[in-house]
């Protein structure tokens, strides 16, 4: 039996009770004190037990962006408010703190003087990095996680409300202009200065790149020519890339529609087949793109090192030779955009587009295709060559009247629009 009781000890101890009873001695057992509840716990104490008894549910990702929303946004403002204190003003008065800071990092940036946080690296040695301005998006985020929070501690009875509750506590979301590279000129001088980087430090011996393998061009042509998200990117395996049938199959996909096969186009194909050709690694369960240990790649690391350096360096050649640069604000993300817009501009027809993609959002391929119908014969020819070469004619073709049909029909309300298409 448990904790050593028998039978036999059971009624021996039942004796001794009864036994104390008749004597007039016994007394009911001491109950265990009861833990006093904190009534109004500071915000800091609250969020730290919510996050310990919460995070086992969550994905890897998903905890290191929650954790670090508290760590570096909410916590710094509000730690030492009582849940009592933690008001509507309270919450306005942290999300116009937010604007504030964005807006400063970006007066500071915009000077050449970046306001800059200090940070220790994984050999224990202190940095130092820019300090980026937190988008509307993230801000709202982090609102959106307090009320969380908040709600848990309105269903224990520690507040009668939750102040972070309704969209008046947010701020308004703004629509940025698409942005993608519409031009074969910025493809060929993104992935050239990507080549070019690729060179210097397979010069230096891999150094700038902490050892690893010389994937810059590789990794951005994927990205554009392919239109991977990130997570896919990183994810991407060799079995997962087929040179011979032309194929790379998307596993690593939050949805169904994620979950896809993407044809290769010619060059995409060239830049693969070049790179798997010196790879340390071509084993099926080795990643595509990896640490110089074989590990996966980090999504953050690869706008910082990859894409924010061969934009700055395309850049450079272009406005020395006089064309216009690329455009601002592009991320891995607008890659992928900018993968549809080469589609469009090659002709496939709409459906495929969102297969290549793993889109179920017929809204935005209809936006691609107004914007790349507007393309001169020309720059279309351009485009054709540079993924596919002189002789290559792309699968999938429709005539633009054609084309224009099959959006009316993914997209009923935008019938107006392409009616425009097709004028």
């Amino acid at each position: 039996m448990r904790e050593g009781w028998t039978r036999a000890k059971a009624q021996t101890e039942l004796q001794n009770i009864l036994a104390d009873v008749r004597r007039g001695i016994w007394r009911p057992p001491t109950p265990e004190p009861t833990p006093e509840i904190d009534r109004d716990p500071t915000f800091h104490e609250f969020a730290s037990q919510w996050f310990e008894s919460t995070k086992g549910e969550w994905r890897e990702k998903t905890r290191l962006d929650y954790e670090w929303q508290l760590s570096s946004h909410l916590l710094p403002f509000f730690k030492h408010h009582h849940l009592s204190q933690i008001t509507i003003a309270e919450v306005d008065r942290y999300r116009q703190s937010k604007v504030a800071e964005a807006r400063a990092i970006q007066v500071a940036a915009a000077k050449g003087a970046p306001l800059t946080d200090t940070y220790t690296d994984k050999r224990g040695r202190a940095r130092k990095r820019s300090r980026r301005a937190l988008s509307v998006t993230s801000i709202n985020k982090t609102i959106t996680r307090l009320g969380q929070i908040l709600e848990v501690a309105v269903e224990y009875g520690l507040i009668g409300a939750n102040p972070a509750k309704g969209r008046r506590r947010r701020l308004k979301p703004q629509k940025a202009a698409p942005v993608w590279l519409d031009r074969a000129e910025h493809i060929e001088a993104l992935l050239d200065a990507a080549g070019a980087l690729d060179h210097h430090a397979k010069a230096k011996g891999g150094y700038d790149q902490k050892g690893g393998l010389v994937y810059r061009r590789a990794l951005l042509s994927t990205l554009v020519l392919a239109g991977l998200r990130i997570g896919e990117l990183t994810a991407l395996q060799w079995r997962d890339v087929d040179l011979a049938g032309n194929r790379l199959t998307v596993r690593a996909s939050k949805t169904d529609a994620g979950m896809r096969q993407v044809d290769l186009l010619p060059a995409l194909r060239d830049e693969l087949a070049a790179y798997k050709a010196q790879a340390a690694s071509t084993s099926p369960s080795a990643f595509v793109f990896a640490t110089a240990a074989g590990a996966e790649l980090i999504q953050g690391n690869i706008r910082r090192r990859v894409l924010d350096r061969a934009v700055a360096k395309a850049n450079e050649k272009l406005i020395e030779a006089g064309e216009v640069p690329l455009p601002e604000g592009l991320t891995p993300h607008k890659l992928r955009h900018t993968f549809a817009s080469i589609l469009v501009a090659l002709g496939v027809d709409p459906g495929s587009v969102m297969d290549q993609l793993g889109h179920t959002d017929a809204g935005f391929t209809l936006r691609v295709y107004r914007h790349g119908m507007r393309r001169d014969r020309a720059a279309k020819e351009r485009l054709r060559v540079l993924v596919g070469g002189a002789d290559w004619q792309p699968p999938n073709v429709e005539a633009p009247r054609a084309v224009a049909a099959e959006i009316a029909g993914l997209v009923p309300a935008a019938s107006s629009l392409t009616q425009a298409l097709t004028a």
